[in-house]
């Protein structure tokens, strides 16, 4: 599926002498994000310690240092003190190796002898092999000297096969080794020097996990301190082992992902072989750490993924806290939205060319995120825009979670779609137009321009069902807000109100304006008229009749105030007229250079159903300034409380209040008798209230027979009074 994004709406150019408008000094935006690409950032652990973490991000080779919260360094660290091992960082194979504590800068410098090779370092140990391939630990002593502890208890004949692995401790060594052709791994005391062999017959495609109280090696545990003689056994795990934390066994990263749920970190105990899951969207890096513990990467996507500490607990279990969010990766936003609080990037945040999408990000009343990214629609292909529109990708929020754009079809006709409530659906009508525009669109009906032919339709979209016409007419300047279609009326400067579920007139009502508007805006009780190119323009205000003149030009209008771009300065300026003057300011300036094609929903768009805008900046970020002006009361726009058959828990009854702005609500049921049976809660989607009843009372129970509901919504943002509303359902 495709998209055919032309311009958005058309905007008139009228030219009106206005009170004089504010210099460029801009609004400082009340917060700044960015469309995050799904796909985590791979993050690559140089050193671990109980301090924190070394770390490069994707393919940078710029190391990072990340400390882990509430460390306290210890009053001393050095050699004599193997267990302050675990913040040491060592650099150096040859010659001399240099370890630094990281907590407490306390440094030392071991010299390895001249016939003896490197094998390994662990904490303030380092682990060599001299020319008659006997075992060593050194560790710096006093003075600058190197303390020589010759390892003992190696069986006879065994010969170490350069294989040493570190773990979850600083006070052991893995050491494979083989005898007359046979393998066998063992733990170094690296206190003492000796060594003891634990599992014989490893064979190949070694797996070696271990920390101070066990060893597990190709699927074959055994305690540290078991018995010599003592058989390992067998224990069962999915996926690759990771490491030994206290008495758990942690796997994960599995060779093959058939589902999100083999993505895992699970625990299981080498006491009782009982397993739990960690942590889920383990797909990641993980590194054992010197102190017991577990580093894993972890997250459902690239906006929400963390670096998490796996520690023992006291009870013989494992905790993972976070200790590091991993920066996203900014993709690039080719489309705005905002609507009821919401804030929809659309642009492709994925690796596969052509999979755009709406991506949306919840805000708070004043802008800023109050929760990660969400993929909110298909992903579709964009098409080109139409030659000259200043306003492009065409993209319209409806106020519900849903968002209006165009498909053009293979014959070239369009069809307008209407998607933001799933990630595999979404609906259509078709036009049989083409080269047409969105015109407007709130919650169910979205306006559409024709070109060729120049018709205009109203299409709507009820609940659970895929579009229709509701309303086919000559094309003349328009505006939805609701169910109501505002159009030019049959004198000068009057517009009709059209009921598009009645279908009749409802209302007329004189602008002030001094001509036929050729473009008209609706938002709440406020209509925006403008009389073309060569002006003027104003709003007209349904609640107190007055007339306001604003300022001429290309804008949108929202809830007190309209929004404009003056393409020769850059400035997006804001009009506030809610006391009835209009007083413009700065609210930004945009990048010199164009981002998309600019305009409208290409690189700013403002909340009608609520108060703030956004806008992109020269990074390709998104930045949020708030109007600053007061949100009308809460209202109802349109609803859809229609009884269903039923309804079960298969086929609730799902009602659906469009309201003028985001809110919280509570549905309270009564039966015949005025005994409330069931009270649901919720926030609505946007500036919709959703809400689904089963037919059951909150004991379970289904009695048939008629129903009052009561909806009662407060306003989110806590402007103007709660908004009640009632009437009837039924159970059959």
């Amino acid at each position: 599926m495709g998209i055919a994004l032309g311009g958005a709406m058309a905007l008139s150019g009228a030219v009106l002498t206005v009170p004089a408008e504010a210099a460029p000094n801009a609004d400082t935006p009340v917060a700044t994000t960015q469309l995050n690409h799904i796909n985590p950032v791979e993050v690559r652990y140089r050193w671990v310690g109980t301090s924190g973490f070394q770390y490069e991000l994707g393919n940078q080779a710029n190391p990072q240092w990340a400390d882990f919260p509430g460390v306290t360094p210890p009053v001393h660290a050095g050699p004599e003190d193997l267990a302050t091992g675990t913040d040491v960082q060592t650099t150096g194979n040859t010659g001399t190796v240099t370890q630094k504590h990281r907590s407490t800068g306390a440094t030392a410098t071991v010299t390895i002898p001249a016939d003896h090779r490197f094998r390994a370092a662990s904490g303030w140990s380092v682990l060599t092999q001299d020319a008659a391939d006997a075992l060593h630990v050194l560790r710096a002593g006093p003075d600058g000297t190197t303390t020589d502890l010759p390892v003992t208890g190696l069986p006879p004949g065994a010969q170490p096969t350069n294989t040493y692995a570190t773990g979850g401790s600083v006070r052991r060594l893995a050491v494979v080794h083989a005898v007359d052709g046979i393998s066998s791994v063992g733990l170094v005391d690296l206190a003492d020097g000796t060594f003891r062999t634990y599992v014989t017959g490893i064979g190949t495609g070694r797996s070696i996990t271990f920390n101070d109280s066990w060893l597990v090696v190709n699927g074959k545990a055994i305690r540290v301190d078991a018995a010599p003689g003592t058989e390992p056994a067998t224990v069962g795990f999915p996926a690759r082992p990771l490491a030994v934390v206290g008495d758990q066994l942690l796997s994960g990263d599995p060779d093959f992902v058939s589902s999100p749920d083999d993505e895992v970190l699970t625990a299981t105990s080498l006491v009782t072989g009982a397993r739990r899951t960690v942590l889920t969207d383990a797909d990641g890096a993980f590194r054992a750490t010197p102190d017991g513990g577990l580093l894993a990467t972890a997250g459902p996507s690239g906006s929400d993924f963390h670096v998490y500490r796996v520690l023992p607990t006291g009870d013989g279990n494992v905790s993972a806290q976070p200790v590091f969010t991993v920066p996203p990766t900014r993709a690039t936003v080719d489309g705005l939205m905002i609507a009821g609080g919401e804030l929809l990037m659309f642009g492709n945040a994925t690796v596969n060319a052509g999979w755009d999408a709406a991506y949306a990000v919840p805000l708070d009343p004043t802008g800023k995120p109050t929760g990660t990214q969400v993929r909110r629609s298909p992903y579709v292909g964009s098409s080109p825009c139409l030659g000259g529109d200043a306003a492009c990708p065409q993209l319209e929020a409806l106020g519900d979670g849903r968002f209006a754009y165009l498909y053009t079809g293979t014959d070239g006709k369009e069809s307008v779609h209407v998607a933001g409530l799933g990630t595999d659906t979404y609906s259509a009508e078709p036009t049989g137009s083409s080269g047409g525009r969105i015109g407007t669109g709130t919650g169910r009906y979205v306006l559409y321009n024709g070109g060729t032919p120049a018709t205009q339709k109203i299409a709507d979209f009820p609940r659970g069902a895929d579009g229709e016409t509701a309303l086919d007419r000559t094309r003349t300047a328009a505006a939805i807000w609701g169910q109501r279609l505002w159009t030019p009326g049959t004198t000068q400067g009057s517009v009709v109100a059209y009921d598009l579920k009645a279908e009749r007139n409802v209302a007329t009502v004189n602008t002030g304006a001094p001509c036929t508007p050729s473009e008209i805006q609706a938002v709440n009780t406020w209509l925006y008229w403008s009389c073309g190119s060569a002006g003027p323009a104003g709003v007209h205000d349904r609640a107190t009749g007055r007339n306001i003149t604003v300022p001429a030009g290309p804008s949108r209008l929202a809830d007190g105030y309209l929004v404009r771009e003056n393409r020769t300065t850059h400035e997006l300026l804001l009009t506030d007229f809610h006391t009835g003057t209009a007083t413009t300011r700065t609210a930004a300036v945009l990048p010199t250079a164009d981002q998309n094609t600019g305009g409208n929903t290409g690189r700013w768009a403002l909340d009608r159903f609520g108060g703030n805008v956004a806008y992109l900046t020269a990074q390709g970020q998104v930045a949020i300034v708030t109007a600053g002006v007061p949100t009308s009361p809460l209202a109802q726009m349109e609803a859809q409380t229609d009884a269903a058959a039923g309804p079960t828990t298969q086929d609730p009854w799902q009602p659906v209040w469009q309201l003028s702005k985001p809110s919280t609500w509570t549905l309270t049921l009564t039966n015949a008798s005025g005994n409330v049976v069931r009270n649901l809660t919720g926030d609505s989607r946007a500036a919709a209230v959703r809400a689904s009843w089963d037919g059951r009372w909150g004991d379970g129970n289904r009695v048939a027979g008629t129903y009052t509901w009561r909806l009662t919504a407060k306003a989110r943002d806590g402007q103007g009074a709660d908004l009640a509303l009632t009437g009837t359902t039924t159970v059959n």
